[in-house]
């Protein structure tokens, strides 16, 4: 069954339009939730600014927003003139979230009209100025957020996060499959909570098993985009605001995580220039 959304009676499918002064735009996405998908979101991001990339990180998890927790701020961002919307600076970054403009515990109880609505909102009324990267942090899963994402603006690539347990992996695919059918280039496959180093013993312990994604990203020929290992440091850090790689790249749990920035950077820089000149890849 295609992923495509047929358009309705006398309504053509929107053009996605380029985002002026954005060089690329990459999507983070996973076949189901738990996997680690916004905190490896938001140590790209911040990973990437440190490493001299101008950075934007747009949340477009609208049901379960995590990012204002994890950058350490709840601020509400401005409204500029025209009613453009002013991103918030954190973590060195530009950053916009629907949990700025609805915090605390109240849900959004939204339909597929409305979350498209938020998200060409967010990528045509915020005042991103110019970005080497936007990371986009998708919801789990295959439905309307990323289907509004494609369709809104062209992705200069998506990333598919999965951990290495069969289950995870069995969704990953999915997710693999809804990118190619949507025809976004995949900039490759990373494995979440690979492993985990016992602190008494340094033994390596493989508690969601560990390799899948790897041997996955083999079988969709697609780039594997490394290892990263179950860290309580990386967790508490998340639940602090204050990202792992925030410390850099010397300290002890953020050396995986830059490992695999640079890897993201080198895929987008593969991917752009293979592309064809004046054309958009995205349909």
């Amino acid at each position: 069954m295609s992923a495509h959304i047929p358009p309705r009676p006398g309504q053509t499918t929107p053009t996605p339009q380029p985002l002026p002064g954005v060089d690329a735009i990459v999507a983070v996405g996973s076949g189901k939730g738990g996997v680690g998908k916004t905190t490896l979101s938001v140590n790209l991001a911040v990973a990437l600014a440190k490493l001299g990339h101008r950075t934007g990180l747009l949340d477009a998890d609208i049901y379960g927003p995590n990012v204002p927790l994890m950058i350490g701020t709840s601020a509400q961002p401005r409204v500029l003139g025209d009613n453009r919307i002013e991103p918030l600076s954190a973590c060195g970054l530009k950053v916009i979230s629907v949990g700025f403009l609805n915090p605390g515990d109240k849900p959004l109880i939204w339909r597929g009209p409305m979350l498209h609505s938020i998200i060409r909102q967010f990528i045509g009324s915020v005042d991103w100025g110019p970005l080497d990267y936007l990371i986009v942090d998708l919801p789990p899963g295959t439905g309307d957020v990323a289907l509004s994402l494609i369709q809104t603006v062209p992705l200069t690539a998506a990333i598919v996060v999965s951990t290495p347990s069969d289950v995870s992996l069995q969704d990953a695919r999915k997710a693999i499959e809804m990118f190619r059918q949507m025809k976004v280039d995949l900039a490759g496959m990373v494995e979440n909570m690979s492993y985990f180093v016992c602190p008494h013993c340094q033994k390596e312990v493989d508690i969601f098993s560990r390799g899948g994604a790897e041997t996955t990203a083999r079988q969709f020929g697609v780039e594997f985009l490394g290892s990263i290992r179950l860290d309580p440091e990386i967790r508490k850090s998340g639940d602090q605001g204050r990202p792992a790689v925030l410390e850099g790249e010397a300290a002890p749990h953020a050396g995986e995580l830059f490992d695999f920035a640079r890897r993201v950077a080198g895929r987008i820089r593969e991917i752009k220039s293979s592309a064809p000149e004046g054309v958009i890849q995205i349909q």
